[in-house]
């Protein structure tokens, strides 16, 4: 206790000047209790252990930190920032959209269409044989290179002519 700087005084239970810092914590610790019960003095032990929680993360000047600092030598977090940090890891994931549940995508091309089927399906197939169905409203043209051009070969062009195309 010597190595700490504590000294221990014997004091009887009538002689509260003798102890005179932890007379002013129970004080402190009153005052709180006082506030939360209100009238209902009877709950006072159900109120207990949010007042010693409030009492040791409340700063305290003499010390320069609060007690829970002092004894495990960390701050301590609220049960709501802990939550709150959850929630934004959460929110974290959901915005990678390489991670994200719903958000993610399903599939990414290019794929090739092997059949239109009526009201908008379309059937891809993958390079590993794998076909499935998609709404045609999904479907983006690809303008890569390596992706043989569609051949219609019963298609025939005509020659715009200028002249009849500007005359009424």
């Amino acid at each position: 206790m010597r190595k700490y700087g504590v000294t221990y005084r014997l004091s009887t239970a009538y002689h509260p000047q003798t102890s005179g810092q932890v007379e002013v914590s129970n004080r402190g610790l009153k005052r709180i209790l006082e506030r939360t019960i209100g009238q209902n003095r009877v709950s006072w032990s159900d109120k207990l252990d949010d007042a010693l929680w409030a009492f040791r993360t409340t700063y305290k000047t003499p010390i320069g930190c609060t007690p829970y600092k002092l004894v495990y030598g960390k701050a301590c977090h609220l049960p709501m920032e802990l939550e709150h940090k959850a929630y934004w890891a959460l929110k974290q994931t959901n915005f990678d959209l390489t991670v994200a549940g719903k958000l993610k995508t399903r599939w990414s091309g290019p794929f090739t269409i092997d059949k239109v089927f009526p009201y908008g399906t379309i059937e891809l197939s993958q390079a590993d044989g794998h076909n499935f169905k998609v709404n045609g409203h999904q479907i983006k043209h690809y303008f890569g290179g390596d992706v043989p051009q569609l051949v219609v070969p019963d298609l025939q062009t005509f020659p715009l002519d200028q002249t009849k195309y500007g005359e009424n």
